[in-house]
């Protein structure tokens, strides 16, 4: 009996210690969670209700050299999903109602799987506000489904310099990898041009908007009265270099052509105006682009998004004659006084030809009537390794360092060079076509402008350059780059005889007597690059006024022919454009803001 009531006894005993154990994990569970945690689950709690909005910032508006606004920003409406509430089956209605092709909502959102499914996906930027006032009657019935006000780029000057502004566009997934701290999937950057090239400088810095929201994310009112939101700050104000009257004549001049076209104040390096012709329509790039749109563009024979300014490279023709000049009169190979008789052409190996018989001639008379005899000679007086070590003080053969993100460097070849293509006995003769910019010389229409700068301003110059400095939002006053100084090492004799040379082409009886001016006293050099492929591509290159040049020039015109047909006359319009903008009022920054807050 006493064995039964200790057996009873102890089985009592460990169940009621079962329980109490129990209890008392339940209690401190319960402590803890009501005590301890009560600021983490409290916490946890509110963010079910309070959403967190990014604010994005205004990107930094363009300036022309005299304050006239270049590229701004226009609000826009933008369309987004966030995957986590939408319900797939509305993606055809969607798909209608944006007028997108069918699949369109299935492949973004596909590709944007990687990323949370909390975080919207934008489906469409600049949305019509008709379609904007639909999604907003039908809210209820478009779980996930919203819309967000972007700014989107405006160009109030009208769509010029498109290859020099660049345009924005969605950040890639690699360049996202890269920088994840400061950008997020869907965000616009600045995809080539100023807007690549100033990225951080103008894209400003987010704010966020605190909101409360519903069981389904709907915006049922502002958490704290916006007390905790932060305002976004606008990215910097750029003032570039270009003139915008300029820069119109010369775009209207390429109307209908191929080619590229650049003005570089000689003292400056600053760029006056760009061309790359064709280009686009920078709108199209500044909202949602169809696809259509795209492989159009992409496809075109013409490659309107090349930027020909900077990346094509041709034969400099006759252009680079003034080169083997300075060369040979700053070695102290020749002199002014230094004849040759052209009796139409020259024999190295084989019979190189002249396009006339030019009798004697020196050194302005042979720039003057473009003389290929005299300069088929000079090459070899001077030598291929000195020539080349001229062109480079020049900047041939390298980029200019211009502050846009696509440049090539060109070709001046030199004996290793022509060593490896064809061996120690490389045939000289190939150097008599160097002396007059055909063979392997290739040049982009950039380098020949500041090539055309630096004999304008005494061999002295800056890096060639779009943009001059940024405005401080506080004192309103331009805040200047500094940039690198160039110096070719060339006697200003030398220069001064080179250009008496350029000036004859013009002024007295050359080859672009036709576009002289009685007001402007422009010199230059004419040139033709041989096109195996098809017509050859005509150039221009020049400075005025002769007496302390305001503005010098490179004109390039694709499969047209001669030079002085075609691309003088373009730099002759541009040139009086350039010096016609002098006639107006200097305006500063704050004197715009100052007719703006009146107006």
């Amino acid at each position: 009996m006493k064995t039964e009531n200790f057996g009873s006894i102890k089985r009592r005993a460990i169940i009621y210690a079962i329980i109490i154990s129990t209890v008392m994990i339940l209690a401190g569970r319960l402590f803890q969670m009501q005590i301890l945690n009560r600021i983490e689950y409290d916490k946890k709690a509110t963010d079910n209700s309070i959403k967190s909005l990014e604010l994005q910032p205004l990107r930094g508006v363009f300036y022309d050299r005299n304050y006239k606004v270049l590229v701004s920003n226009n609000p826009a409406y933008t369309l987004r999903i966030t995957p986590a509430y939408y319900d797939t089956s509305l993606n055809r209605i969607i798909e209608a109602v944006i007028g997108t092709e069918p699949g369109f909502v299935k492949n973004l959102l596909q590709k944007n799987r990687i990323y949370s499914k909390f975080l919207p996906v934008k489906i469409r930027r600049g949305v019509d506000f008709k379609v904007i006032a639909w999604f907003e009657e039908n809210s209820e019935h478009l779980p996930g489904v919203d819309y967000i006000i972007e700014m989107q780029r405006f160009y109030p000057a009208g769509v010029i310099a498109s290859h020099t502004f660049g345009y924005t566009k969605e950040i890639s997934p690699e360049q996202l990898a890269k920088e994840k701290e400061f950008y997020k999937p869907g965000d616009y950057v600045g995809h080539n041009g100023i807007e690549k090239t100033y990225e951080k400088l103008i894209c400003g810095t987010k704010g966020y908007s605190y909101v409360l929201v519903d069981s389904r994310q709907r915006r049922i009112g502002q958490y704290l009265d916006g007390r905790d939101d932060v305002l976004p700050k606008k990215g910097n104000d750029l003032v570039l270099s270009i003139e915008a009257s300029t820069q119109k004549v010369a775009e209207e001049e390429f109307k209908g052509k191929r080619g590229a076209l650049v003005a570089i104040e000689p003292s400056s390096g600053e760029i006056l105006a760009m061309v790359s012709a064709p280009d686009y329509d920078l709108n199209r790039f500044s909202y949602f682009t169809p696809k259509t749109f795209l492989d159009s563009i992409y496809s075109d024979p013409f490659t309107p998004l090349f930027n020909r300014a900077t990346m094509s490279v041709h034969p400099p023709g006759s252009t680079f004659k003034m080169l083997s000049a300075l060369a040979a009169l700053d070695m102290g190979i020749i002199t002014p006084s230094y004849t040759i008789t052209c009796g139409g052409g020259f024999t190295f190996g084989r019979f190189f030809k002249c396009h006339g018989n030019h009798g004697t001639v020196n050194v302005l008379t042979a720039i003057e009537k473009s003389c290929n005899s005299f300069f088929y000679r000079l090459i070899y007086k001077i030598g291929i390794d000195k020539w080349k070590e001229y062109a480079t003080r020049f900047g041939f053969g390298n980029i200019t360092g211009v502050d846009l993100t696509e440049e090539v460097p060109g070709l001046i070849p030199d004996e290793n060079y022509y060593v490896k293509r064809y061996g120690e006995n490389w045939p000289r003769s190939i150097m008599a076509s160097l002396g007059i910019g055909q063979g392997e010389v290739s040049v982009t229409p950039l380098q020949l402008a500041q090539y055309a700068s630096l004999i304008a301003n005494d061999g002295k110059s800056k890096t060639p350059h779009v943009v001059r400095g940024y405005i401080d939002d506080k004192t309103e006053d331009l805040v200047p780059f500094t940039y690198k100084e160039i110096n070719t090492g060339v006697s200003k004799y030398a220069l001064d005889i080179v250009k008496e040379g350029m000036f004859l082409v013009v002024n007295g009886h050359g080859t672009a007597t036709h576009i002289r001016l009685p007001d402007i006293s422009i010199c230059g050099k004419t040139g033709t690059a041989q096109n195996p492929h098809g017509k050859d591509h005509a150039w221009f290159i020049g400075f005025a006024p002769y007496e302390n040049p305001k503005i010098a020039i490179a004109v390039l015109v694709e499969n047209v022919g001669f030079g002085g047909t075609h691309a003088a006359p373009i730099a002759k319009k541009v040139i009086q454009a350039y010096m016609n903008s002098f006639k107006k009022d200097d305006k500063t920054f704050k004197d715009e803001i100052a007719v703006m807050k009146i107006n």
